[in-house]
């Protein structure tokens, strides 16, 4: 008994030392560990090492910091504004706000065009590039996010070839440029010198198109990935600086506009919807929709199930990137919960205007962001 009462009179002599922490709510867990971040991937360059495989890349998701916009995103990560927009529904493009998840639509389905020289897709505002293969190595594609002709300006669809190229071109402007130019109150001289107020950039390659269209540089990067041009292909600064010495006079273009694209990829086969430009919303999906059926029925391996309901989805919510319509495979929201997580490398140059140009981190000349990025 006299153990016990030592006991009782230690314990009551706590409870009065300690006053009411023994009654206090227990400690707040730990928060979860934040998720790791891993580098960024190329969303520039692919192998082909299975030529019957038509889709590449990975998609990939950042989080915001307080001052980012989409363009910001676009220019360190080598994509297009539309492209980001159409990825991320429901998220304002200026202020996405802080810490927020941003999709990178860095997986593409190639065009259904042959793989050689240059492709353009107008519908998702992207060019690819097929150099030819070296041997023993496997063939490649490089593609870019590019600005397209305006509606009025529509970029002309069909083969062509590049038939000259410029470096530090000296812009002569059409008479209908200046015309409508001048008819804004924004007159235009008849030639523009090279140099940072061209709007052709310091590279241009002239195609064989009645109408003078070239694949151009800009002075104005933030427009990149939208339909801003008075039909020609204005790419980033740094993207056709890398391309321009690639691409050899005679080189054949393709251009087309797919806003539905069928490819496969690992035994399975995977839809990419973008919005039809504004001049094919009345009459292009319905006759898509049919051909995508076709093409899928095609392509689909012996015993495959191919969800047409999923297939409806996805065309019909056009985020722009590639989603399985297998039966039982990733849908669009689990494709994107299992991106990838990567580290947001946007940072800033600050000029004397006061204007900030989004840079990613490591930048460097002769095209490239940094490799990770590309």
């Amino acid at each position: 008994m006299a153990v016990l009462r030592r006991v009782l009179a230690a314990t009551a002599a706590a409870a009065l030392l300690g006053g009411c922490s023994l009654l206090a709510p227990p400690e707040p867990p730990p928060p979860p560990p934040a998720p790791v971040e891993l580098e960024p991937l190329s969303t520039t360059r692919f192998e082909l090492r299975d030529p019957a495989a038509g889709v590449v890349g990975e998609l990939q998701v950042i989080r915001t910091r307080k001052d980012d916009t989409f363009i910001d995103i676009a220019q360190a990560y080598d994509l297009g504004y539309d492209e980001l927009v159409e990825a991320n529904p429901g998220v304002d493009p200026w202020v996405p706000g802080e810490g927020t998840s941003i999709l990178l639509p860095s997986r593409f389905v190639l065009p259904d065009a042959p793989r050689k020289g240059i492709v353009l897709n107008v519908a998702s505002k992207r060019l690819f590039w097929y150099p030819s293969a070296a041997k023993g190595a496997p063939a490649v594609v490089h593609t870019f996010p590019i600005s397209i002709g305006r509606e009025g300006w529509a970029t002309p669809l069909g083969r062509t070839t590049v038939t000259s190229k410029k470096k530090d071109p000296v812009w002569r402007v059409p008479a209908s440029i200046r015309k409508e130019h001048a008819e804004n109150g924004d007159p235009l001289p008849a030639v523009v010198p090279a140099g940072p107020d061209n709007p052709l950039g310091r590279y241009a390659m002239r195609l064989a198109i009645p109408g003078d269209y070239l694949i151009h540089g800009t002075n104005k990067p933030a427009g990149v990935g939208m339909r801003v041009s008075h039909g020609c292909i204005r790419m980033n600064p740094e993207d056709i600086e890398w391309l321009f010495p690639q691409v050899p006079v005679g080189t054949p273009v393709h251009i087309v506009n797919q806003p539905l694209l069928v490819g496969a990829a690992g035994g399975e086969l995977y839809v990419e919807s973008h919005p039809p430009l504004e001049e094919d919303k009345a009459r292009r999906t319905a006759a898509l929709l049919k051909d995508i059926e076709r093409r899928l029925k095609q392509g689909a391996a012996p015993g495959a199930t191919v969800d047409y309901d999923r297939v409806a989805r996805v065309a019909a919510e056009r985020r722009g990137f590639p989603v399985s319509v297998m039966a039982g495979t990733a849908d669009t929201a689990e494709a994107v919960a299992g991106a990838r997580r990567v580290t947001n490398v946007v940072t800033y140059d600050w000029f004397e205007d006061g204007a900030a140009e989004p840079k990613a981190d490591g930048a460097s000349g002769g095209g490239a962001a940094p490799a990770a990025a590309r």
